[in-house]
């Protein structure tokens, strides 16, 4: 297959780079001018300038595709606007280039999207694909948003999407804050809980991916990934400690300092550019009452279970961490 990947420099992007090259697949990956390609170091694939921002670019970059996998997207960010240029308006002109390619075959474009559009779950209701998409703060509407566009092009285009929880493993920046607090002898209790979340090894999402880009089933299907067995942020650090060998100490946090904390980080993001590891975004992830799915659907329409223990992802992630100087 000739395939194109948005975001492939990302950390499940990198991933995916690997699994497709390590198949054999002609592998062509869209990077702005000047972005950091160390995590592609390695595997072979064509590097194609552009940005999912720029049409035009875009519609040289998909001639000749069999599969585009599309997970670039904005993850922080100082204002609503900003994340749905990217994450929203970015897919529909990805769209765009697809339906205005000659011919009645069209690449199949597979989304990733994220628990974050569907929003929070209730306290032992986990989130299933008929449920409505309910975000809760703008980087989840803008992942909403990117979706709804996707399947209005179903008529025109062979389309699926998967809906991540939190991903974990080697390289992940998005938890790294809770390793760097765990690393230093804090381990956070927020007042509130328990919090239930879903996560999932990156490598299986990778293997949804590649599945999602094979099966026929999954054409104008939405899918969750993640391990059966959810886990609570004390339990998630919990593991991480173990991981690093270190015992911290609780610092309990009521809700409303972690968001008081939240907005003034936000503020200096706002002011100097600089993007700290703590924004509202990030405190309100962590304040809802779950974010737990089922993902019952994949292995009843394609035989999928994420089966890799995130604990073991964990593990993996706090090696990496300390061999790469993140810790």
């Amino acid at each position: 297959m000739n395939i194109l990947i948005t975001g492939a420099n990302g950390f499940l992007g990198s991933f995916l780079v690997r699994a497709l090259s390590a198949r054999g697949e002609k592998v062509a990956c869209l990077l702005r001018p000047g972005s950091d390609v160390s995590s592609l170091v390695g595997p072979r694939y064509e590097p194609v300038a552009g940005d999912v921002t720029d049409a035009a670019s875009l519609a040289r970059a998909v001639e000749g595709r069999d599969v585009v996998f599309h997970l670039a997207g904005v993850r922080r960010a100082s204002n609503r606007e900003d994340f749905f240029k990217v994450n929203a308006e970015g897919t529909r002109l990805l769209c765009e280039a697809l339906v205005a390619l000659p011919g009645a075959r069209k690449p199949r474009l597979v989304l990733a999207g994220s628990l974050g559009g569907s929003g929070p779950s209730a306290l032992g209701k986990p989130k299933v694909e008929e449920d409505p998409l309910q975000p809760v703060e703008w980087y989840g509407e803008s992942k909403a948003e990117a979706e709804r566009i996707v399947f209005s092009y179903a008529d025109r285009l062979p389309v699926t999407v998967v809906r991540p929880p939190r991903i974990v493993g080697p390289g992940d920046r998005e938890n790294l804050l809770l390793f760097k607090l765990v690393a230093r002898g804090l381990r956070l209790e927020l007042g509130g809980g328990p919090r239930p979340l879903t996560l999932v090894d990156v490598e299986d999402v990778v293997d949804l991916l590649l599945l999602l880009a094979e099966r026929d089933e999954a054409l104008g299907q939405a899918f969750f990934v993640g391990h059966p067995q959810p886990l609570t942020l004390e339990e998630l650090q919990g593991l991480v400690a173990d991981a690093l060998g270190v015992r911290p100490r609780t610092l309990h946090l009521s809700p409303a300092v972690l968001m008081a904390l939240a907005s003034v980080a936000d503020g200096v993001t706002h002011l100097t550019g600089r993007r700290l590891p703590l924004n509202r975004k990030f405190a309100q992830q962590l304040l809802a009452p779950g974010w737990t799915c089922s993902s019952a659907k994949a292995e009843r329409l394609l035989g999928f279970r994420a089966t890799r223990d995130p604990a073991d992802a964990i593990r993996r992630s706090a090696h990496w961490y300390r061999e790469h100087g993140w810790l």
